[in-house]
């Protein structure tokens, strides 16, 4: 079973057993609408949509919670039942973006304790250039129960992330690209900068040009340029609304190092009090 990622060939192996659950994850922030509208042109057969707001995040409540909060485990535990998900399923998530979209609901699965979830590798593009085909048919899918088994201390909260980024034990890390880290600009949310005490392990640099993630043995020396340690028990990725962090979190699982800590609410949360303190780079 794969529980990290999984090539293209592989799944075209595993793709029409009844034991395998494909999830079309693509999504696109300045139209959330866009992934649908991909997905009913053309998906992997026998996939299902997921979509980012409406499936894998939880309501937003004003000045409390971030752009993409959790959903509740009863929630997600329907979602993936209604899905056809129970403890026999191989799940394969998908998007057009690197995995960046798609890691999310890879994380949610492993949070809840289903093992056998992987991120296809490549995306869209790898099963299309190996030559698998699209279909527009939307198949439908016999709910099967799933049972969900929290993985405790996987998600830090925005009080106990107070406390450890003062902790020199742990690594608190941003996911987000250099120059919103540094705080010179910021494209979504209100307010520029970073978790002081952060450090900084971009999220986009998991992949190479061919969209595909690098190999274990560079994400761990990727990892420990960046000076993060091999300890997932104390290491804490966050980014601007806990979506792309769980790219990192996946690579770093894939370099070797276990699945590390989320923060969940991320940046988006942690500027709506104006008494957090903000770390900026000039």
């Amino acid at each position: 079973m794969y529980n990290t990622l999984i090539s293209a060939e592989e799944l075209l192996n595993i793709s029409e057993n009844q034991h395998t659950r494909i999830l079309d994850c693509r999504f696109r922030l300045g139209d959330t609408n866009a992934g649908r509208k991909m997905f009913a042109e053309g998906h992997i057969p026998g996939a299902q949509y997921i979509h980012l707001d409406d499936d894998l995040s939880g309501p937003i409540i004003s000045g409390q919670t971030g752009r993409h909060p959790l959903p509740s485990i009863a929630q997600a535990t329907d979602l993936w039942s209604r899905l056809g998900i129970d403890e026999t399923v191989q799940v394969v998530v998908y998007d057009d973006v690197g995995g960046a979209i798609a890691a999310r609901a890879w994380w949610m699965l492993r949070w809840l304790g289903h093992e056998n979830v992987a991120v296809l590798n490549g995306g869209l593009a790898a099963w299309i250039s190996l030559g698998g085909t699209l279909q527009q048919e939307i198949m439908t899918v016999s709910f099967r129960e799933f049972k969900a088994n929290e993985q405790k201390g996987w998600i830090v909260n925005v009080e106990e992330l107070e406390q450890l980024r003062q902790n020199t034990q742990w690594a608190i890390v941003d996911s987000r690209t250099p120059e919103r880290y540094r705080g010179e600009k910021e494209p979504i949310d209100p307010i520029a900068g970073h978790i002081p005490d952060a450090l900084n392990a971009p999220h986009p640099n998991t992949i190479g040009a061919d969209g595909v993630f690098k190999s274990s043995e560079e994400l761990a020396e990727l990892y420990k340029d960046y000076g993060l340690p091999n300890d997932s028990e104390k290491t804490v990725f966050y980014c601007g609304s806990g979506v792309t962090a769980c790219r990192n979190i996946l690579a770093y699982s894939v370099a070797g190092h276990g699945i590390a800590r989320l923060y969940a609410g991320s940046w988006s949360e942690w500027i709506i009090d104006p008494e957090r303190p903000i770390g900026t780079i000039e």
